[in-house]
């Protein structure tokens, strides 16, 4: 049976092996997503430039791996792994994104996708038809930082993305990279203000740069410590990853 199944997820993605958008593929994680063990598919390419960004390889790369392979691969570990996380670069920027979602559902996995909202469309098509299951959403900064950290204009795509997956009832979180060059506490403070007035209700997420490799914006690692968010005084939940 499962013979079968491949030999079909192959022709039925023959038209789209003329590409490999994938990067690589992390073949095991119990981190990336929540309670889950899984996969990670990097997608090659990404609409941001974020100075802190230490993946240049997958950002301004070409991928390596074919939707065809990503699903044998795939076949091979259903019953071994619960879910498979799209990431990257930027996964949704991808055109073909949706046939793969597909077909990934269809093998019986959880997907996880973590994006930096640029696509609000195409995020509220693929939870509609039920393609995905859940979303990291990467807050990079505040407006008048935005183009700054992240090279882009999309600031106004990434908030509609958050306003809409407030709004309804669906499992994400929303992250932020925060680097003592990039980031004050006023600008922390006033990304809060923005979670609390679109009603969210997770838990927000502050990651610590902590990085020895090259980055797109040759930055060094952050300085730790100097949030404080007794200050701040939150009214959603805050907590630290990689902290140090």
């Amino acid at each position: 049976m499962e013979k079968k199944e491949s030999i079909n997820n192959a022709n039925t993605l023959q038209s789209l092996d003329v590409v490999k958008p994938i990067y690589n593929i992390t073949p095991f994680t119990l981190l990336d997503y929540p309670d889950r063990a899984a996969c990670i598919l990097w997608f090659a390419g990404c609409n941001m430039r974020c100075v802190y960004c230490y993946n240049p390889d997958i950002v301004f790369g070409k991928g390596k791996i074919s939707f065809d392979e990503t699903l044998n691969f795939l076949n091979k570990r259903k019953g071994l792994l619960d879910g498979v996380v799209l990431s990257g670069g930027e996964c949704t920027s991808h055109k073909r994104i949706q046939e793969l979602l597909i077909k990934v559902k269809e093998l019986g996995f959880l997907v996880k996708v973590d994006t930096n909202g640029s696509h609000p469309e195409k995020l509220k098509n693929f939870i509609e038809t039920k393609l995905i299951d859940y979303i990291a959403l990467d807050f990079k900064a505040m407006q008048n930082k935005y183009f700054e950290i992240t090279k882009s204009n999309l600031f106004n795509d990434f908030l509609k993305s958050l306003k809409y997956l407030s709004e309804i009832n669906f499992p994400f979180e929303v992250r932020t990279t925060v680097h003592s060059d990039l980031h004050s506490n006023k600008d922390i403070e006033q990304m809060i203000n923005i979670l609390e007035e679109v009603n969210y209700k997770g838990t927000y997420y502050l990651q610590y740069y902590r990085n020895d490799s090259e980055t797109i914006g040759n930055i060094k690692n952050s300085e730790t410590n100097y949030f404080n968010l007794n200050e701040l005084k939150p009214n959603i939940n805050v907590q630290f990853r990689n902290y140090i």
